[in-house]
């Protein structure tokens, strides 16, 4: 396996200042106070999935051990926080000797979870886990909602192509994180050449509106773009009159046509008529794209049209309506020293509102049914009974501060796949419902 197959990790910064100040105000406190060094254990979980929801989908694991690699304190950082007086001396000293040391397990990405799932575990010294509260979370939460689109979007597909196309409408950034969660929900190419070369994310992509109105002609356009691009190529018809640019598309390129792109109108009657003239022209391979502000339900609604391939952008990058999963990160347990060998007290905040959790280091494990389709998610904090030994989710991803289990996107892809098709049936519903599966805790 090389470096291509994992991703590029070029020119990364540090990551220490992705993070709330609160959370280096806790360390100095607990530095003073002497307790900075006790062995915790902190989780990331939902308590709920997002309204209508069936499952979620944990994506951003790979961005996660990139981050945790590269959280420390360098000069230009440290001297940052002396001059806005953020914490005192002694904490900056500490701060400057910071990398994380302790142990992180959690569930590999691309698998699905449900509410209660131990996502991620971070077990260290106090200090050193809860300043990477901020960067987690906000990578979970993020990853893991275009993930869940990007799957509902690919189930709704039904083996159709999807192309991601989100860039133009989110935060340039985000934009190349959400490509790479798009990949893992189901999406098969990216028009974001930064997604393409960071994580080896295949592109696409040929031309846009301006370009036929920047000749005298649509036919000069088409043209232009066959003479460049060759007869496989994909031409946008819906400029003018959709039916005069089929007819002028295939007399240019001829049978051998690509595809042509379809970018407004009522779509299913649209993709109809443009398959029905392609045909008659004879270009029966040529393929039918579809745009034009997408989300999973539309794509369903498209089911019986003769469309090839979705190009999904605003509604993918904006997690189609739930830009979050609502994760939190919080202390489960805890000993009275920095020997990991200390036993481990539960701890949980205790509240008469939603906001309460469940105190233990938990492992989690997925129960099935007699046909081997997933019953419960089994979450539980002592002994492992036997028949669940063998259907534990959580792996070990850094052991001792030393990253151990990155992997290829594709495997994340993969995983995806075969984790939703091990859900019932009605996981694939767009209708609105409760998980597809209960949680359990024993």
């Amino acid at each position: 396996m090389n470096s291509a197959d994992l991703g590029r990790r070029v020119g990364v910064p540090s990551t220490a200042l992705f993070t709330d100040q609160y959370e280096l105000t806790m360390v100095q406190a607990a530095l003073k106070a002497g307790t900075a060094e006790r062995h915790s254990v902190f989780e990331a979980f939902t308590r709920r999935l997002p309204e209508g929801r069936r499952y979620g989908v944990v994506a951003g694991i790979g961005r996660v051990l990139d981050a945790v690699e590269n959280f420390h304190f360098d000069d230009e950082i440290l001297n940052f926080l002396r001059e806005q007086d953020v914490v005192d001396g002694p904490t900056l000293a500490w701060l400057a000797d910071y990398r994380f040391s302790g142990d992180i397990w959690g569930y590999p990405e691309g698998e699905v979870y449900f509410p209660g799932s131990p996502i991620l575990r971070v077990e260290g010294s106090f200090a050193e886990c809860v300043l990477l509260e901020t960067v987690i979370l906000s990578i979970l939460n993020h990853d893991s909602a275009i993930a869940a689109a990007a799957s509902r979007m690919s189930a709704a597909a039904g083996g159709r192509g999807l192309i991601e196309m989100g860039a133009r409408r989110t935060h340039e950034l985000s934009a190349v994180a959400s490509a790479r969660a798009a990949y893992i929900g189901g999406f098969d190419t990216t028009s974001d050449l930064a997604a393409g070369f960071r994580y080896n994310i295949p592109t696409v992509g040929t031309s846009a509106h301006a370009f036929t109105l920047l000749h005298d002609t649509e036919r000069d356009a088409f043209r232009a773009q066959v003479d460049s691009l060759g007869r496989g190529t994909t031409l946008l018809v819906d400029t003018y009159d959709v039916a005069e640019a089929v007819r002028t598309a295939v007399e240019i390129a001829g049978t051998e046509l690509g595809a042509v792109r379809i970018d407004s109108g009522d779509l299913l009657l649209v993709a109809h008529r443009v398959r029905q003239q392609l045909d008659e022209l004879g270009a029966t391979e040529t393929k039918i794209v579809v745009t034009s502000d997408l989300d999973e339900y539309a794509i369903a609604s498209l089911a019986a049209a003769p469309v090839d391939a979705y190009g999904v952008g605003t509604q993918l990058v904006t997690g189609s309506g739930q830009p979050t999963c609502s994760m939190v990160y919080k202390m489960v347990a805890r000993a009275v020293s920095a020997d990991p060998a200390e036993p481990l007290r539960p701890v949980a905040k205790k509240s008469l509102s939603s906001k309460s959790s469940v105190g233990g280091r938990k492992w989690a494990a997925r129960r099935l049914d007699e046909n081997g389709v997933a019953e419960a998610e089994v979450i539980g904090t002592g002994p492992i009974p036997a028949e669940l030994a063998e259907r534990q989710l959580l792996v070990e991803l850094v052991r001792g501060g030393e990253v151990i289990a990155r992997e290829p996107l594709d495997a994340a892809r993969e995983r995806h796949t075969a984790a939703r098709a091990g859900l019932p049936m009605s996981a694939m519903q767009l209708s609105r419902g409760e998980p597809v599966i209960p949680t359990e805790y024993i």
